[in-house]
């Protein structure tokens, strides 16, 4: 959502112009492909984190921009609402002590934004969703004073015609209704990019999709929504439904949603932005003045505006991208299964473990999406948002006879998945003492079958025995998560159950 727009209003004219630019820019783009313009590999990835705003008494505290004023730094920007903010790493490249690297940027980062927010009586709290947060948190009034927020939520809202519903059945069952886009900030999120050659994108991507659900059962950090206990990692249900432009009769025609998994293996990118033209009507139907095709006759490079703000705007959990970097196109992958947190040293391992794993699977001889079904990846997906840790998988079954066979979560990425990381991570060239220590930490939550949506579900419900009321006890769970995530020490370490003393009476 970094695209900077005006906010304004759109006729019918802005709309059929906004599409004869779509397809000119996608005619560019496939003509960039053609003519191998596209720079070459650099192993370069990034890393974007989504962070929460609470007070001391773990409830969310609506002051990013305050927050941001005082942290003064263009590596930390707005999101979605006003208890939200991002912060971006620069890119590296993937080699030598890259994560060590990292984890200190970031942890240098979030510890002076946090003291920036403690001028304000704040603080930062790195979590999928923060449990604290009230339906009257996310109301449209709490959205970010940004214009391109306004305008994405008025033609969201417009597209549907009629409240949003959110119906999550997990261990509890939430049903409500929003008149905005705005419980979708709830969702916090890290992402990560890694730059890829045209040639090699749809092996990435696959790659990707095929282990998203891998991720999200060792990364699950999303329990709990508006006082409920819901999936494992309830962001992607919430993100689908609070974004959703479908009212009850398309969905019911089969018209894809704007958050989702997608339908298919793919054979380039190109197969990505193509499918977004063809199913998603633009919402910020806004053009520039370039021609693409003109400059791409004069020898330039396009922006691609009106395809970049188009993309941004369909929520595909790994999303394609165009960007151009010193007057040179390139493609990324863009990763966002994860939720944020708990600690630094979970985070670079989520990263460690997603890049090492990628690389592996995409350079495979018999590639895993020639043995998976595609439905198979996206229930698989599904199982891991809603069961986390305790998520059984669907897996090519090893050996010569074929098939597929359901697996536990925990064994796959035991058993299959870290070789293989260990594997992708020596042929980026990162050094051992990184990969062992970061590898080690996924090792670590798959054996004790401990993550950040396991804790904080155990600690609430010892909070619940206790005696606290509910309220209570998410509050207390929040506050302690904010001072274990501080500390440092990754998530599987982490004591069950809170230190403060509970009242009496």
């Amino acid at each position: 959502m970094g695209e900077k727009v005006v906010a304004g209003r759109f006729d019918l004219s802005d709309r059929q112009h906004y599409r004869e630019k779509l397809r000119r820019c996608l005619t560019g783009l496939e003509r960039l492909l053609e003519e191998k313009r596209f720079d070459r590999p650099k192993n370069l990835m990034g890393l974007e984190i989504e962070l929460n705003l609470t007070g001391a008494d773990g409830m969310p505290r609506m002051l990013n921009m305050q927050v941001l004023e005082r942290i003064a730094s263009r590596d930390f920007q707005t999101e979605l609402a006003m208890f939200n903010l991002e912060v971006n790493i620069a890119p590296h490249r993937l080699q030598g002590r890259v994560f060590d690297q990292l984890a200190e940027e970031l942890r240098t980062s979030l510890a002076y934004a946090d003291r920036k927010a403690g001028e304000l009586d704040a603080g930062i709290v790195m979590i999928g969703i923060l449990p604290t947060l009230d339906r009257d948190d996310l109301v449209s009034s709490n959205l970010s004073a940004v214009d391109r927020y306004t305008l994405l939520n008025d033609q969201i809202v417009a597209a549907r015609g009629e409240d949003f519903t959110l119906d999550i059945d997990g261990v509890e069952h939430l049903t409500c209704t929003s008149g905005s886009i705005a419980p979708e900030a709830a969702c916090t999120s890290v992402q990560l990019h890694l730059q890829v050659t045209p040639g090699r994108f749809a092996d990435v991507w696959n790659a990707a999709q095929a282990v998203a659900a891998a991720q999200v059962a060792v990364g699950a950090n999303s329990p709990f929504l508006f006082g409920h206990e819901l999936w494992r990692e309830s962001r992607p249900p919430l993100f689908q439904q609070s974004t959703d432009t479908r009212p009850p009769e398309l969905q019911a025609q089969g018209v894809r949603p704007r958050t989702w998994f997608g339908e298919r293996w793919i054979t380039s990118a190109y197969d990505l932005f193509e499918e977004n033209l063809r199913f998603f009507p633009a919402l910020l139907p806004i053009c520039d003045d370039e021609d693409p095709l003109g400059v791409i006759d004069a020898g330039g490079t396009p922006s691609l505006a009106e395809l970049v703000l188009h993309n941004g705007t369909v929520y595909r959990w790994n999303r394609p991208v165009y960007g151009v970097a010193d007057g040179v196109p390139h493609l990324r992958v863009e990763n966002r299964v994860l939720p944020a947190g708990p600690t630094v040293t979970d985070v670079i391992a989520n990263t460690a473990f997603y890049y090492g794993v990628v690389r592996a699977l995409a350079e495979e001889s018999r590639p895993v999406w020639t043995r998976l079904p595609f439905e198979a990846a996206a229930a698989n997906f599904d199982a891991a948002c809603k069961h986390g840790i305790d998520a059984r998988l669907r897996w090519p079954r090893r050996g010569r006879y074929g098939g597929t066979t359901e697996v536990d979560a925990v064994s796959l990425v035991r058993d299959e998945l870290l070789p293989l990381a260990e594997v992708g991570l020596d042929a980026w060239g990162v050094e051992r003492a990184d990969r062992d220590l970061y590898l080690g930490v996924i090792e670590e939550r798959c054996r004790r079958r401990t993550n950040g949506a396991s804790w904080q579900a155990a600690t609430f419900h010892q909070a619940l025995e206790a005696g606290l009321t509910r309220d209570a006890a998410l509050a207390a769970t929040t506050r302690r998560y904010r001072e274990l995530m501080h500390r440092g020490d990754p998530v599987h370490t982490w004591p069950v159950g809170l230190l403060e003393p509970v009242p009496l009476g």
